[in-house]
């Protein structure tokens, strides 16, 4: 059974072989493909596309690989890469195709060019829906005040981020309505899936996550007293600033409170930085300046694999803040290594945490509840303990490596 996947991102192999850095996003994706290739049923190909001008095959690991020439923006629709579809499609002669993500436009050009039959689509996130909850409680007034130099000149503001979602979204409505099989995870997923398309087959299939967090568990004893973790941060669905909104309350409790945040320091250090800064930045600088908890903020860089691991097993508790999420792979990691969770109450979130048993949720506008939320954690550890437990026994179930090769496997089969 020959898979071909389409990819929105260079696997970790690939990059080594081309002499790239390695990214940090899509682990999952790679877990799944390194159990799928065990199998002597499958012959897997992964395609993507990378910046050169010609269309590239390499075979590594056990896994082939398709490289696409991208000559615009792969946000944006590109007519030309229809042409190295069809001779993708005339060499590896795929039984089925698997589109992870309908976030970018050279999935597309794969059915267009060569018919949605046997093609199945990932559902990560849906655009259509994000951008509905862009601003995220920003008043309009806030994000004119800190519009940066980088904002103007690139022309990506936060209000032009919204509408560029936005037309992204039409063509994650032709990607689902122009397939007979999406497979999702959540009943938020579902829901909005069937809306869109309500003939499409909607298969079901969790992620296995990346294999660090497989191996290691929080413990109480040994994390860092006090301490909160946002893994994410870059731009306003992620929810930062509601996290920033809460901490005032929880340092009058918890004064040794310390937030830690996964990616680059939103203060420029020099004229480039200052030059890159953007309007999202410049609020939460403002923010933090405001209320007075610059001191009590870490940012920690970008993180690899076993650097984000640490950087869990370390922290005292876990914050997902985001406006609309699907189920986010952060949760996951979270309560797969013990941490206990406090999660918005957003999207499909609710189908991985049971409030008071697997985490804690709130309402993603009343950082009151979030503050709550951290205070509850921080000062009853029988109630840590409690989550710590119960969610890793409910996460090794939902991100089995064996259960969900074999449920993708399944899959596979019906559509062949």
């Amino acid at each position: 059974m020959k898979i071909l996947w389409i990819t929105n991102i260079l696997f970790p192999d690939l990059c080594k072989e081309l002499g790239m850095k390695e990214l940090v996003t899509g682990g999952w994706m790679y877990s799944l493909a390194k159990l799928l290739i065990c199998e002597s049923s499958v012959k897997l190909a992964v395609a993507t596309v990378y910046s050169g001008k010609i269309l590239m095959s390499k075979e590594i690991n056990g896994i082939s690989y398709f490289l696409l020439p991208l000559q615009r923006d792969n946000k944006r629709y590109s007519k030309n890469m229809e042409k190295y579809w069809l001779e993708v499609q005339d060499e590896f002669q795929p039984d089925a195709v698997h589109i992870h993500g309908t976030e970018f436009a050279h999935g597309l050009a794969y059915i267009r060019a060569c018919s949605p039959k046997n093609v199945t689509i990932s559902i990560q996130g849906l655009l259509s829906v994000y951008e509905r909850y862009y601003y995220t409680g920003i008043t309009n007034a806030e994000i004119f005040k800190n519009i940066s130099l980088r904002d103007i000149l690139k022309m990506d503001t936060i209000f032009q981020q919204r509408v560029k979602m936005r037309k992204r979204g039409m063509l994650e409505h032709e990607y689902i309505q122009s397939v007979d099989y999406v497979i999702g995870r959540t009943s938020w997923d579902m829901a909005h899936v069937l809306t869109i398309n309500p003939k499409v087959n909607y298969l079901f299939c969790n992620e296995t996550l990346r294999g660090e967090f497989y191996q290691h568990t929080w413990s109480l004893k040994s994390c860092e007293k006090h301490s909160v973790f946002v893994s994410q941060a870059a731009y306003p669905i992620k929810g930062l600033h509601q996290v920033l909104k809460a901490l005032p309350s929880v340092l009058k409790k918890y004064p040794d409170t310390k937030l830690y945040i996964g990616g680059s320091d939103c203060i420029p250090h020099n004229l480039k930085e200052k030059l890159l800064q953007t309007g999202y930045d410049k609020y939460i600088l403002r923010l933090m300046k405001k209320l007075k908890i610059r001191d009590k903020v870490i940012y920690t860089g970008i993180l690899g694999e076993k650097e984000m691991c640490n950087r869990y097993l370390k922290s005292h508790l876990f914050v997902c803040p985001s406006s609309i999420e699907n189920s986010p792979n952060s949760v996951g990691e979270s309560q797969l290594l013990g941490v206990p969770c406090i999660a918005s109450y957003v999207g499909g979130i609710p189908d991985m945490i049971e409030s008071g048993k697997t985490g804690l949720l709130y309402r993603f506008e009343e950082t009151e509840m979030l503050s709550k939320a951290i205070c509850d954690i921080f000062g009853n550890d029988d109630l840590a303990e409690l989550l710590s437990f119960n969610e890793q026994a409910v996460a090794a179930g939902r991100h089995s490596g064996e259960v969900n090769r074999n449920t993708m496997i399944a899959i596979y089969k019906a559509i062949c």
